[in-house]
């Protein structure tokens, strides 16, 4: 989604992706934080009515929601789900190329729960695997800053397969003009060192699928195919 808004005249995107402002507790470790450390990611032109960046772990952060309807109560956040199976072989994949995790994925899903101990009282940035993908709950702690006509939740499968229909709601739900000449991008993908077995995908499914169930009540979604 942040390239797509990049691209946008009217929205300026901060200078970086995953500008990690409202998940860093040092900006936050004397109940005063220094948003002009914030601002400087931001240079917005005379075309931009708006301001925006794009860091995912925001939603998955305990304090994040809270801090961020600090800063702005008028925040309209977007958020882009992905299957959770797919999410956390995905997420396993990346930690693994870059070298942070040894173990293999099913050794790093069966001891997610005991490695992410270590970084109590939050939560662990690179194992957690299984746990980002409770999207449900996520979602609630959101929804109790912010009212659901603030916060728009799509389908990441939705934006691959229908780019041009997403974007322009994207467009709609933020208010400004709809998308022009929108090619579908794959970015950031990587070469998988191998490929999720089906044991480790039916244990996935045992974990997600109560989960999926309820997000497909609250949103009136079908979510089937994450379940196949």
């Amino acid at each position: 989604m942040d390239i797509y808004l990049r691209e946008h005249l009217e929205i300026c995107m901060a200078a970086r992706k995953e500008v990690h402002f409202f998940d860093n507790e040092d900006n936050f470790a004397n109940g005063n934080p220094d948003y002009s450390e914030y601002h400087r990611f931001f240079k917005p032109k005379k075309t931009h009515k708006l301001l925006g960046e794009s860091t995912p772990v925001y939603m998955y952060w305990n304090e994040s929601p809270k801090r961020i309807f600090e800063y702005n109560p008028k925040m309209k956040l977007i958020i882009i789900l992905r299957n959770p199976i797919e999410r956390a072989y995905s997420h396993w994949n990346m930690e693994r190329s870059r070298g942070a995790d040894s173990l293999s994925f099913s050794e790093a899903v069966s001891s997610e729960e005991e490695r992410c101990r270590a970084a109590l009282p939050y939560q662990h940035r690179l194992f957690s695997y299984i746990d980002r993908g409770h999207y449900i709950d996520q979602l609630r702690t959101i929804w109790k800053y912010f009212p659901k006509q603030n916060v728009l939740v799509l389908r990441n499968e939705d934006l691959k397969q229908h780019p041009k229909d997403t974007l322009n709601k994207v467009a709609d739900f933020l208010e400004v003009a709809h998308f022009n000449d929108i090619e579908n991008k794959d970015i950031h993908s990587r070469p998988y060192v191998s490929q999720i077995d089906v044991k480790e995908r039916t244990f996935l499914k045992s974990i997600f699928e109560a989960g999926i169930r309820e997000l497909e009540a609250e949103l009136q979604w079908d979510c089937s195919d994450w379940l196949e």
